[in-house]
């Protein structure tokens, strides 16, 4: 155990069903050296519950907050039984019934009983045959998913199976998995947490998980197993089935702090251990703050950054995972001058780890510190996720669209081009090529896609904090009626817009992730920020309307489109490169009139574009994507095709939903706001 300026540290050992605690055991870890704590108990084994004290000095302004009186979790801690019981027990200093104070006076108030135990566990598993479905980034179509989320209302999934790690793993949810297409599964956290106090106190819950209690220990209440043990098999036992099915399992950690908050909250671990180790903390002892939680982990420490590493390599060794996804990633990467540095040891330690460097590796790739925006700027083999082209996307089909209908002056295709493209403005450097974007337009915090399109403001009443949390900047449209409507022609708008938007996100290059629902149409009621709804407003509904079952046929075709189409899915830049004899070129753009774009890439308001993207391999299809972003039907002349080929209409926004492919002519008219492919074959 580290403990780098304590005095002692105990183990604590406890009985099984003791929820008091009143049997606990304490067996002094006797051995020291250069801070870390050691002993052999025998005796110890799978099924052991366990917790530690730590005693040492209490001086805050130095960032020391030992106090014998608290059970303290441990890092490594494998499983977890029990939850925290939130008040002034749990807390190192003497605190208020509104469970408020300073630090001058520790508190004598012993937390056994108030907090979970430490569970020993074995890791023996049958994995049987598994492996790695290993999918290329080319063809990876990510779907960020939440675990409870998923299946609490499917009807397909038995009852008592919902919302659990084994309904996510359930027949009935993997078959919707595979048929929508994606090849990845993003779970939100599923590392032990707990909910912050003022939820609490509001009678509420942290829904979203990322207020970590333990790096090593699968979140319980997410389990339809009852036992610490059973917990973790459940946990195997869902990667062993969705491998089967083909799918890779990511997962969204949160390294960048952890539920103890700022130093005036809760003494549950770390913070009792060894504060000035574990946290950023300026010379006063106070946290330096930049991810909007209370506190920042110190990766610059190598004992924070060994915990972390080892943390990774558990979940892909012993839950066989296929990669993660790092909430705000630039914290971990802030060095010794508290700016962001590629080159910090952490991110070297990734990239060249033997096993972590095998795993997909991708980055949020921001913080709330200053200097925190470094979209582009995280080392190869790194993927981000890329808010420029949900911003751009956003921007071409809906606030444009929007102010083109008020009669204002609107962006023309420039950037969308550049996006379709794989954003090689951001991530042209170091030979990152276009799968380092993961492209996407929502995610779990903000607007679901059906709600970008439904919404002018949001509405968060029911978070309980005056509706000002969450993000105003929305970039939406509600197409003239706020929320749920029966007006049949606002509603065939929002329909529209959200096939262009699903179509620009599934046919751009690069890495797109869908968030889960989004392929259905689920609404959140307008709330933009539901980290503490678990009901209704977060789960996804199964019943589904007729415009809904059309976006998940729209959807899925889309998938199939770009799975069936090397063109769509390419792994190297579209710079208008020769690729065969006849002067071929990877990628061409042309205008409304089936000429070469040029000099005319800006002209004012211009937004009808054709992108014709060259077969690959050489006598597969070739792809044509017609865009038009205008207010009017546009007459199009479609881009030449090459010799002995012909354009088949394969999928049209303007339809609810997909077609048999068509036979496309010279010519054809475009619809106003409206996305046509098009394959050359």
């Amino acid at each position: 155990m580290y403990a780098g300026h304590a005095d002692a540290v105990e183990l604590c050992l406890f009985e099984p069903g003791d929820r008091l605690g009143e049997s606990e055991r304490r067996v002094p870890l006797a051995d020291r050296a250069h801070g870390w704590w050691f002993g052999f108990v025998p005796g110890m084994g799978p099924g052991q519950r366990y917790a530690v004290r730590a005693d040492g000095p209490w001086d805050p302004e130095r960032g020391h907050l030992h106090n014998a009186a608290k059970l303290l979790l441990d890092p490594y801690a494998g499983a977890l039984e029990g939850e925290v019981a939130w008040g002034p027990e749990v807390y190192g200093h003497v605190v208020d019934e509104s469970w408020a104070g300073d630090l001058e006076v520790p508190s004598a108030l012993d937390s056994r009983g108030h907090l979970p135990r430490g569970v020993v566990v074995d890791h023996a598993f049958d994995w049987g045959e598994d492996t790695r479905p290993r999918r290329s980034r080319s063809e990876t179509v990510v779907y960020e998913a939440h675990v409870r989320n998923q299946t609490m209302l499917h009807p397909g999934v038995p009852e008592e199976l919902r919302g659990t790690y084994a309904g996510l793993a359930h027949p009935a949810s993997i078959e919707h998995l595979v048929d929508l297409g994606v090849t990845t599964v993003e779970l939100l956290p599923i590392h032990a947490f707990t909910h912050e106090p003022h939820l609490v106190r509001r009678g509420m819950t942290n829904h979203w998980g990322y207020n970590t209690l333990g790096f090593f220990a699968p979140h319980a209440p997410y389990a339809a197993a009852t036992d610490p043990q059973g917990v973790v098999d459940e946990v195997k036992g869902m990667v062993r089935l969705l491998h089967e099915a083909g799918l890779e399992v990511v997962l969204d950690v949160v390294y960048n702090h952890t539920a103890e908050q700022g130093r005036t909250g809760a003494t549950l671990s770390w913070r009792g251990l060894d504060q000035r180790a574990y946290y950023r903390l300026d010379e006063r002892g106070r946290d330096i703050d930049v991810t909007g939680c209370g506190n920042t982990m110190d990766l610059r420490h190598p004992v924070v950054c060994r915990m972390v590493l080892d943390s990774l390599r558990h979940w892909v060794q012993e839950y066989h995972v296929d990669g993660f996804r790092f909430d705000l990633a630039v914290a971990l990467g802030r060095g010794r001058g508290d700016d962001f540095d590629p080159d910090h040891p952490f991110l070297v330690a990734l990239r060249t780890d033997p096993v972590l460097s095998r795993v997909t590796l991708i980055a949020e790739p921001w913080d709330l510190g200053l200097h925190g925006w470094r979209t582009g700027q995280f080392p190869p083999p790194f993927l981000e996720w890329n808010d420029r082209y949900r911003d751009a996307v956003r921007r071409f089909w809906v606030g444009d669209v929007r102010a083109q209908s008020d009669g204002h002056v609107v962006h023309d295709a420039r950037e969308l081009a550049t996006r379709l493209t794989g954003s090689r403005d951001l991530f042209g450097v170091r030979d990152r090529g276009p799968t380092a974007s993961v492209n996407f337009i929502a995610a779990h915090d903000g607007f679901t896609l059906a709600d970008l399109v439904s919404y002018d403001h949001k509405h968060n009443e029911a978070n309980g904090e005056g509706n000002a949390d969450g993000s105003d900047g929305n970039a939406s449209w509600n197409h003239g009626v706020e929320g749920d409507t029966d007006d049949e022609a606002v509603l065939a708008a929002r329909s529209r817009a959200l096939r262009n938007l699903l179509g620009t996100l599934l046919l751009s290059s690069g890495v797109p992730m869908l968030t889960a629902g989004d392929e259905l149409g689920r609404t959140q009621g307008g709330n933009n920020n539901p980290y503490c709804q678990d009901n209704a407003t977060s789960w996804m509904s199964w019943d589904l309307a007729p415009w809904q079952q059309d976006l998940l046929a729209t959807s899925r075709h889309l998938t199939a489109l770009r799975r069936d189409l090397p063109a769509l899915r390419q792994g190297r830049w579209l710079l208008g490169r020769e690729v065969d004899e006849a002067g071929t070129r990877d990628v061409e753009w042309f205008g409304a009139d089936g000429a070469p774009m040029a000099d005319r890439w800006h002209d004012p308001g211009s937004r009808t574009l054709q992108m014709r993207v060259a077969p690959v391999p050489a006598e597969g299809d070739g792809a044509l994507v017609v865009v038009n972003g205008g207010p009017d039907d546009v007459e199009v002349t479609l881009a030449p095709t090459l010799p002995g080929r012909e354009y088949l209409l394969v999928w049209d926004s303007a339809a609810a939903r997909p077609g048999e492919p068509a036979a496309a002519g010279p010519a054809a008219t475009v619809p106003a706001t409206t996305m046509r492919l098009y394959v050359a074959t």
